[in-house]
């Protein structure tokens, strides 16, 4: 009996011939290269308007007045009449020493006082009598020099008498230490009952004026020269910035919320630092602003100037300094090298190297790269700034 092949494998075989086809008709079709679509950006022309120019440097604060309360007589301690650190008036009492034995000291002088009065008008009469009996020739010239003599005499003891109670009433002054200015008193240095004031003045405690303040800040010697051409540009000289506006901000702060005027500037440039020192001053009603603080300092430079702004997340740096990313008529990406200027609220200002009508990146930054296309979305310049809570700048 014979077998009979089987036809199962036939089919796979047929399969296999099939998808042989198609890869070959595929292999006949060209492979093409299509490039993503350029990255959106969205880009804004800088703000055109008129900024006030600062010189921004830091200062520290100072006391107007700072004087050291000292025991100028010898003597214990009785009274301490403030509390540390309490802000005082002129003239109120804050130290009492022992008084008596200078109280004393002035009673004596005022009872050698009514002494020599008593003596002076003794010897008044008997010049007066003196010279009578003379003009009669009952008494000698001799005699009446005396009495003349003896009645200078006494004028004179007078006088030292009213010396001696001045200066007695003003050592009985020095047991009542008093403010000599309205300020905050330190801690006392010396405890109640403590002798003081035997071996030299003894310091008591220190007093501070702080209404109003002063801050103290340089200026280089190349901004001296430059306020220096701005001042001749205006027709004025630099004795004339007295009274110029200041301002001070805080390293707590955003801003520069404290206002005052310039009221000294050193008559020379420190050889040494090549600074000049300048000092504004500051009403301090609230006490906010204590002496020794570390504060940003501006001083407006003349009139306000054009200028333009852009946002300052826009702004890269390297080691060339600071960069804008710019899409040129072609919509490609072109780094600028530009010189940036003072910061107005989110937007900061461009002294150089942008044009007006420059189509600025101000988002998606990192999709744009120099030399590619990229697909602009045009906004307005500060819409960024305005969406994080900052207001732009305003003229």
């Amino acid at each position: 009996m014979g077998i009979r092949p089987r036809r199962a494998a036939s089919v796979p075989v047929a399969l296999t011939g099939c998808a042989l086809l198609l890869t070959l008709a595929a292999c006949n079709e060209s492979n093409t290269y299509v490039p993503p679509p350029p990255s959106k950006v969205m880009v804004a022309t800088p703000l055109q308007q008129p900024v006030q120019r600062y010189l921004e440097v830091t200062g520290n604060t100072a006391a107007i007045n700072s004087v050291q309360l000292e025991a100028r007589v010898q003597g214990f301690l009785e009274t301490i009449n403030y509390k540390d650190g309490a802000l005082v008036k002129k003239g109120a009492l804050l130290f009492g020493i022992q008084r008596d034995q200078y109280q004393a000291q002035l009673d004596l002088q005022k009872a050698e006082l009514a002494a020599a009065q008593a003596t002076q008008a003794n010897a008044q009469v008997e010049y007066q009598r003196q010279t009578q009996l003379g003009s009669r020739d009952f008494a000698s010239q001799r005699a009446v020099d005396d009495a003349k003599t003896n009645l200078d005499k006494a004028t004179a003891q007078i006088a030292a008498d009213q010396a001696n109670i001045q200066l007695a009433t003003i050592t009985l002054g020095y047991t009542q230490v008093t403010a000599p200015f309205d300020g905050i008193v330190t801690r006392h240095l010396v405890d109640i009952g403590a002798l003081v004031g035997y071996a030299g003045p003894t310091k008591l405690a220190t007093i501070v004026q702080v209404d109003p303040i002063y801050t103290y800040f340089t200026v280089s010697e190349q901004q001296v020269l430059n306020i220096k051409a701005e001042l001749a540009r205006q027709g004025r000289t630099i004795a004339e910035v007295h009274n110029v506006p200041v301002e001070i901000g805080l390293q707590t702060e955003q801003g520069y919320s404290y206002k005052g005027t310039i009221d000294y500037i050193a008559p020379q440039v420190d050889p040494n630092t090549g600074t000049l020192e300048v000092r504004g001053i500051f009403d301090n009603k609230n006490l906010a602003l204590i002496p020794g603080l570390f504060v940003r300092v501006r001083v407006p430079l003349g009139p306000p100037q054009p200028a333009l702004l852009v946002d300052d997340i826009a702004i890269g740096a390297n080691q060339l300094g600071s960069y804008l990313l710019v899409v040129n008529a072609e919509d490609v990406v072109e780094q600028r090298v530009v010189k940036t200027g003072q910061l107005q609220g989110g937007l900061r200002v461009i002294e150089s190297g942008l044009q007006p009508g420059d189509k600025v990146i101000i988002d998606g930054l990192q999709r744009a790269v120099p030399g590619n296309k990229v697909a602009p979305e045009t906004v307005v310049m500060g819409a960024t700034t305005a969406a994080a809570g900052t207001s732009p700048a305003k003229p």
